[in-house]
């Protein structure tokens, strides 16, 4: 418990003097789980990022991950989530920003050239657009590929389906076409779909 609380402590000093230094690149700072979470605005996150890597209290020189959330019914629809280490410090740090879908955000590559291929793949994925960034291109579907596969909105079947032609001695897109309807299952039973129920697989009422 004493160490837990050490580390609140270490915590809550690192966000006041994030705060102090950087008051109007953040919305909130959160502490929960033993990690603080810094609620960023989009159009100030080179500052911002610029001061977790160079100033000598922070120190946060290793870029983990960036990624996106889709909060489908939120105004600011997508979560552009930051995650960094500083390795001297012994601690990791979250940086949130939200954006409207038709906004965008600046690329952080000038700082982490580590972030090109996580910026690339938050594009690919959900459609979020970073601003200067050097090749913001797709990098896991292919180039012909329709919509953002972790959108929440996006259909589970795709829309196309890919598959070489024998014929024309190359691959196809074609529209996806589904001989039924997807079954719907209540996920109450091991054996849903099956005309009897084994001993003990009863379904209860609460």
């Amino acid at each position: 418990m004493a160490e837990a609380a050490a580390g609140d402590v270490g915590l809550e000093a690192l966000a006041e003097l994030i705060q102090s230094h950087q008051a109007d690149a953040l919305i909130e700072t959160r502490i929960a789980n033993g990690e603080l979470t810094l609620i960023a605005e989009a159009s100030r996150i080179i500052e911002l990022v610029k001061f977790l890597r160079d100033a000598p209290a922070c120190q946060f020189t290793t870029l983990i991950d960036i990624c996106g959330v889709d909060w489908p019914q939120r105004e600011q629809r997508f979560d552009v989530v930051y995650h960094f280490l500083s390795m001297l410090q012994n601690q990791r740090i979250r940086i949130k920003a939200m954006l409207r879908e038709e906004e965008t955000i600046p690329s952080i590559v000038s700082l982490f050239p580590a972030a090109e291929w996580f910026e690339r793949e938050a594009f690919d994925m959900y459609g979020i657009f970073f601003s200067s960034h050097p090749d913001l291109r797709r990098i896991l579907t292919d180039y012909g590929f329709t919509g953002y596969p972790l959108r929440k909105d996006f259909p589970t079947t795709g829309y196309v389906e890919v598959r070489y032609d024998e014929a024309q001695k190359r691959v196809v897109y074609e529209p996806v076409k589904l001989v039924q309807e997807y079954r719907k299952f209540d996920f109450m039973s091991p054996w849903e779909g099956a005309e009897y129920v084994l001993p003990g697989d009863e379904k209860t009422s609460d």
